[in-house]
């Protein structure tokens, strides 16, 4: 049997490097190629164990470089695509870097991957294509409402795909997930922003009231729905994958000082976000029809990822430097503002 070879662009983001891990340990004789820009949210640590394994071979490269991408993925058979700015907030400051990467990189994927004939194209998308919804879930074919420059770049990205389906009959597919969290979370994200301040005693900023509504899903869980859709996805569909598991940000965070043992006078309340989504909520039929659900509970998961963060300090302590603090102060002026 044919080795198979992936094209995993972004596999040492966040989600990118978990699925990387995911499949080196469910597929021994599989090889991948790792494409990754390795901006700030690219991290070469994320996948400490696994660039040593000689499966692997690492490419720095920018998925927009049409030479790099087409001499990499000659000879792949599966194309994941989790290269994308993904940051809301950073998206509203600096929209140009979202359409680049996030609109143009897939169209260069899409070409390198026509060209070579690939299996499986799968394009890693989002539930911020939909927009807010007050009541019920989004469907696979709820229309497509974005209200931030990401999740519109997202959603143009993925009507690209599509056309390369019903254009080409290229055999692609796309997944759209619901927030994702677990190890190796860049620190600008909610919960690891909110963990890592917490240890620290330092502020945890909330948007607005704190009653916006998440669908929260264990990284593990969207990578293990990522294999499900290769394996048996249909061609040309789109897949939401979900935890399944709504939770409001006052929530989450309640949940984050109660299992450190910290008081809840470290939220402080910030102005809220411009185009600030209320709720997003999926149902995952198509998905769970193959067979796939989450394996715990919410609570264990939110456990097991506290204690990734507080066993590695020295990960995630690299990263809030520097560039970060820029950010961070750029954010949150609000802070600036309140006493401690």
């Amino acid at each position: 049997m044919k080795i198979r070879t992936y094209f995993i662009a972004g596999g040492a983001g966040f989600i990118g490097s978990n699925y990387v891990r995911h499949v080196m340990a469910k597929r021994p004789d599989c090889r991948v190629v790792v494409f990754d820009k390795l901006t700030y949210a690219g991290n070469r640590a994320n996948l400490e164990d696994e660039i040593m394994d000689e499966r692997l071979r690492f490419v720095q490269g920018d998925i927009c470089d049409r030479f790099l991408v087409d001499r990499e993925m000659r000879g792949c058979d599966v194309v994941v695509n989790f290269a994308a700015e993904t940051h809301v907030d950073r998206s509203i400051h600096n929209p140009s870097a979202f359409i680049q990467t996030d609109i143009l990189g897939t169209h260069v994927l899409l070409d390198a991957a026509r060209k070579y004939g690939v299996k499986r194209y799968v394009q890693i998308s989002t539930d911020e294509v939909y927009g807010s919804i007050e009541e019920g879930l989004f469907t696979e074919t709820s229309p497509i409402q974005p209200s931030s420059p990401y999740s519109a770049s997202k959603a143009s990205a993925d009507l690209l795909v599509l056309s390369y389906w019903r254009t080409y009959q290229m055999p692609v597919v796309i997944t759209r997930a619901s927030n994702n969290f677990g190890p190796f979370q860049h620190p600008e994200k909610l919960i690891p922003l909110f963990v890592t301040n917490a240890m620290d005693d330092k502020p945890l900023p909330m948007y607005g009231d704190g009653l916006n509504v998440r669908d929260w899903l264990y990284v593990e869980d969207h990578c293990r729905g990522i294999e499900t859709v290769i394996e048996a996805g249909e061609k040309g569909a789109i897949y939401n994958i979900g935890g399944m598991c709504e939770k409001t940000n006052i929530e989450v965070t309640r949940k984050i000082l109660e299992t450190l043992g910290k008081p809840e006078s470290l939220i402080r309340r910030v102005t809220d976000r411009p185009g600030h989504d209320r709720r997003y909520a999926l149902a995952c039929e198509p998905l769970v029809a193959l067979g796939w659900r989450p394996l715990e509970s919410w609570e264990v998961r939110m456990e097991q990822t506290i204690q990734w963060y507080v066993d590695r300090r020295d990960w995630w302590e690299a990263l809030r430097s520097g560039e970060f603090e820029e950010y961070y102060r750029r954010q949150y002026p609000d802070l600036a503002k309140q006493p401690d």
